[in-house]
């Protein structure tokens, strides 16, 4: 039995297998490749630390995407 994680991600409660980055996180969401902010705890990850920011147990993330149009 493996113990998953308790996170939020944009006010939701979500469970994260433990030692899971910012990039997989992604993943799971379906933003693999795009282009989105990722604030953890109120601090921003720059996308360069995505596939090695871990998440963990407890933390608080919110996720942008952005959007074009005019």
């Amino acid at each position: 039995m493996t113990m998953m994680m308790k996170v939020t991600v944009n006010g939701e409660a979500r469970e994260l297998a433990p030692g899971s980055t910012v990039r997989a996180l992604l993943l799971a969401l379906g933003l693999g490749d795009t282009l989105v902010a990722v604030e953890r705890n109120r601090e921003i990850i720059p996308r360069a630390q995505h596939t090695s920011a871990t998440v963990n147990d407890g933390d608080t993330l919110e996720v942008v995407h952005f959007v074009g149009g005019g």
